[in-house]
């Protein structure tokens, strides 16, 4: 089974990394969550599905406390990405679609448009990781992007993980059917550091 920290726990002993705090996402977060979206929109857009309907700082109120309700309930754990030096907000990594039976959870990511290109969510992935194989249990953690979404694709190999297949217009973003790479990383799997 998984096992899920307390937000309170997790809160007050952020996971830390050479350039990044990764704090449990919730209502806090809301403004800087909106204005992170709101500069990244054009970049995100194309990719995340719910870009759109995040269309004011109620909505990312909304998501953020809907963040922390998921957490308590044990089926997400969501993180704001803050740097580390100046605690500016920079995106969000998370843990979704907890199988408590299966010890089975998926990665999901994003990073605002100038936080990018500095190897930034391969950090914030590589910790989240270590914390989901560690204090959460996952025997496996499954991730997917667009397979033209090469920047996501990069954070992907970067972390280890493994190829298992095409999902064929698995969603439909910004007007048109993505096809999803699809990798897993289990537990047993040789991790990389490159």
């Amino acid at each position: 089974m998984l096992a899920v920290p307390p937000r309170s726990e997790v809160r007050s002993r952020p996971i830390e990394t050479e350039r990044l705090l990764l704090h449990p996402l919730d209502a806090t977060d809301s403004r800087d969550l909106w204005n992170a979206v709101e500069s990244s929109r054009a970049h995100l857009e194309p990719w995340l599905p719910w870009v759109p309907f995040n269309s004011d700082l109620d909505s990312s109120g909304r998501y953020a406390e809907a963040s922390a309700t998921d957490w308590d309930a044990a089926r997400a754990c969501r993180f704001s990405i803050r740097d580390r030096a100046n605690k500016r907000f920079i995106g969000v990594i998370g843990l979704e679609a907890f199988a408590h039976l299966h010890e089975s959870v998926e990665l999901g990511y994003w990073l605002r448009t100038d936080a990018g290109k500095r190897g930034l969510m391969t950090e914030a992935g590589r910790a989240v990781l270590d914390w989901a194989f560690g204090p959460v249990n996952a025997h496996r953690v499954r991730v997917a992007a667009a397979t033209d979404n090469h920047a996501s694709l990069g954070v992907i190999r970067r972390l280890g993980f493994r190829f298992e297949g095409i999902a064929r217009q698995a969603e439909r973003c910004d007007g048109r059917w993505l096809d999803h790479a699809v990798f897993a990383l289990l537990v047993t799997d040789p991790r990389t550091s490159a």
